[in-house]
């Protein structure tokens, strides 16, 4: 694929970031995409490996060798359509994804993996650019309705997918705009909003219906979980209107730290940091949250903190400390005990450099110590891990100042009274109970309900989200049809 020793003639090289201190006045994104001519470079380096690990690592299942070859020859469009093929928005993926396929590169064993992530980012604003993403309406409609409980990333690729194979497909959204987490819980500076309201703007064009600020279930949502509705459709009602429903709500349930000083003013679920900024930025109130001059610490070395630390930065925050349970990383994997597995190694995000960001291992926080009811330091202590069980080290305790506290902590579950407002059985996690391959894939034990994405998985990645979208679709398809010609 590409040029056979191209590996061997041309270095990685990788999209070029706007400075730290200039991107910091702004909420932009600041990813800059390979030009044409370094794209076909890039392209040129993926080795005739035999075995794509590239493709099989990735959980859309990526055509990552083809569109390689199709780049560097200057077939762009056809590159598109390979693209496409797998993945929905590879203009999302293309900017969020952490990019699994690289680790599994052959050429990653011994050398720098080809740049699969910006080839790909590459691919998808030059269709964008060109015009040749275009809506792909079907021609022929089934004049059967499905409706679709959230749409995040697993909604909008089985709306997608499902509208196409001429179903009326509506998507019902509790906040004020659809997206899901890519609307509102993923900075501006990483997504661009815009790119989201295209591709909804395309799905609409496709005949996907979407119907904002409708709360699907329950009335009642959970703390911590956003929620704009004003109008309420409880299960019964969806499901007599509705030939099939896919839930793709996420797993919004934000976990938390019931320590000592929880109740003090200043500690907030990362989301409730995230969402109002990018209101804010959206043209909404201001950020009720405002980290300015503040010491702010962010427990949990994930994405979501990743995001509250390089926020934090753009607010002109006066320090920032990130905490992680789990021990530091090493700095570069044994590849020949890794590949072509996820590699635990330390991974430092744009954020992180964007000040100096204290990280701390190996390290849980004991108590929030106030003033008046309102936060004014962490009170933390070391952990030493054995055989993967930690235990506190005796005199390490240690106080941090704190004016503000993130709890980007993952998140546990979906919100279970939507679950069992349709009757669906839980997993031992309180995810939605179905499976992914055989027959009656993702479909739940109430008749016509099939779940996706972190609804069904848990807490996981844009693409999976994806990936579980479009098998979703092809299961309620089959459903409907008694068979289905789409890709699974």
């Amino acid at each position: 694929m590409g040029k056979p020793t191209g590996f061997l003639e041309r270095q990685r090289l990788s999209e070029a970031h706007e400075p730290a201190q200039a991107r910091l006045k702004h909420y932009r994104e600041f990813v800059a995409t390979l030009n044409d001519e370094q794209t076909r470079v890039q392209g040129s380096r993926c080795m005739d490996c035999g075995i794509p690990f590239c493709n099989n690592a990735c959980p859309v299942n990526n055509i990552v060798p083809d569109w390689n070859d199709l780049v560097y020859r200057g077939h762009w469009e056809q590159a598109l359509r390979v693209l496409h093929s797998t993945n929905n928005f590879p203009d999302f993926t293309g900017r969020l994804c952490p990019a699994i396929c690289e680790e599994a590169c052959t050429l990653n064993i011994n050398d720098e993996a080809v740049g699969i992530k910006s080839i790909e980012h590459a691919i998808a604003d030059k269709g964008w650019q060109m015009g040749w993403i275009v809506p792909r309406p079907a021609r022929v409609k089934t004049g059967r309705k499905i409706a679709i409980v959230g749409s995040g990333p697993a909604g909008l690729a089985a709306a997608q997918q499902l509208a196409r194979a001429g179903h009326e497909v509506t998507v019902f959204e509790k906040n004020d705009r659809p997206g899901g987490l890519l609307g509102y819980g993923i900075p501006d500076f990483k997504l661009d909003k815009s790119l989201v309201e295209r591709r909804i703007r395309q799905l609409e064009a496709e005949g996907v219906v979407f119907r904002t600020r409708v709360i699907v279930g329950s009335k009642s949502v959970p703390p911590g979980v956003a929620n704009d509705a004003v109008e309420h459709l409880p299960a019964e009602t969806i499901r007599q209107e509705f030939d099939a429903v896919v839930l793709a709500a996420g797993a919004e349930i934000p976990r938390d730290l019931p320590i000592p000083g929880r109740e003090l003013k200043g500690i907030h679920a990362a989301l409730e940091f995230l969402i109002p900024q990018n209101r804010q930025i959206g043209g909404g109130k201001a950020n009720p949250v405002n980290a300015r001059g503040r010491h702010v610490v962010v427990i949990g070395g994930g994405d979501t903190g990743s995001d509250c630390v390089g926020t934090s930065y753009r607010h002109r925050a006066a320090s920032v400390t990130q905490l992680e349970l789990l021990p530091r990383p090493p700095e570069q994997e044994n590849k020949a005990l890794t590949w072509p597995g996820w590699p635990r190694k330390l991974r430092t995000s744009s954020s992180h450099l964007e000040g100096e960001t204290q990280r701390l291992f190996s390290i849980a926080t004991r108590e929030f110590i106030g003033e008046q009811g309102v936060l004014k330091a962490i009170r933390t202590v070391d952990l030493e891990w054995n055989d993967g069980k930690m235990s506190e080290i005796a005199g390490s305790e240690r106080t941090y100042p704190a004016d503000l506290v993130f709890l980007a902590l993952g998140f546990v579950s979906p919100a279970a009274s939507l679950l069992e407002a349709f009757g669906v059985e839980k997993d031992a996690r309180g995810n939605a109970r179905a499976a992914t391959d055989g027959p009656g894939c993702y479909a739940t034990n109430a008749a016509g309900v099939f779940a996706a994405g972190d609804v069904r998985r848990g807490q996981s990645l844009v693409v999976w989200a994806i990936r579980e979208g479009r098998q979703c679709a092809r299961a309620v398809d089959e459903f409907l049809m008694g068979s289905s010609s789409l890709p699974r």
